[in-house]
């Protein structure tokens, strides 16, 4: 299975680096390949690392704006124009989606694949990885939307949270199959 991952390119805390060593770890033993952004820094490079160790594959797709910060030994790195040629790419080349811990940029990204998934327009399963709670306050925002109506169809039928690497690898690995 190919797992778009979309996350933060930032050096970060403990708390986020080692849920996302785990996920990755998982990710690559269990044969799938990352998509994800391309950068060898932060975050980014924690989880390629760690899927790369594993005996996973990488495929990268970058920007030219940060071409230089990409991973040189990837086993494929495509290089987009503009972050919207970007996300397209991504979500092409992925079977599956996982939201981890990011900036303003990670949430874009989650928010365009939402909106996408809402309309119609792919139904890959996508996960909000909650690490650390991170993503407790959209949760919240998600429900409420659902609760006044906002969402025209189940929040469940959009995105499933995941508290651990463990849980989302394992609802991926049931949604795809019954996707067929």
């Amino acid at each position: 299975m190919n797992i778009c991952v979309f996350l933060s390119a930032a050096d970060l805390d403990e708390r986020y680096t080692t849920p996302a060593r785990d996920f990755a770890t998982r990710l690559g033993k269990a044969g799938h390949t990352l998509v994800w952004g391309g950068s060898d820094t932060g975050l980014m490079k924690v989880v390629a690392d760690g899927v790369e160790e594993a005996g996973g594959r990488l495929v990268g797709v970058s920007v030219d704006f940060l071409a230089a910060k990409a991973r040189s030994r990837a086993d494929e790195m495509v290089i987009t124009k503009d972050l919207a040629e970007r996300k397209a790419q991504l979500l092409a080349k992925s079977d599956a989606i996982v939201v981890m811990v990011g900036g303003t940029g990670t949430l874009d990204e989650a928010t365009e694949i939402l909106e996408l998934k809402k309309h119609g327009k792919h139904t890959k399963p996508v996960v909000l990885l909650n690490t650390a709670g991170f993503y407790d306050g959209l949760k919240s925002q998600f429900r409420r939307m659902e609760e006044e109506g906002f969402l025209p169809l189940p929040l469940t039928d959009l995105v499933f949270f995941a508290e651990d690497g463990a849980a989302a690898l394992t609802y991926l690995k049931e949604a795809v199959g019954a996707r067929g």
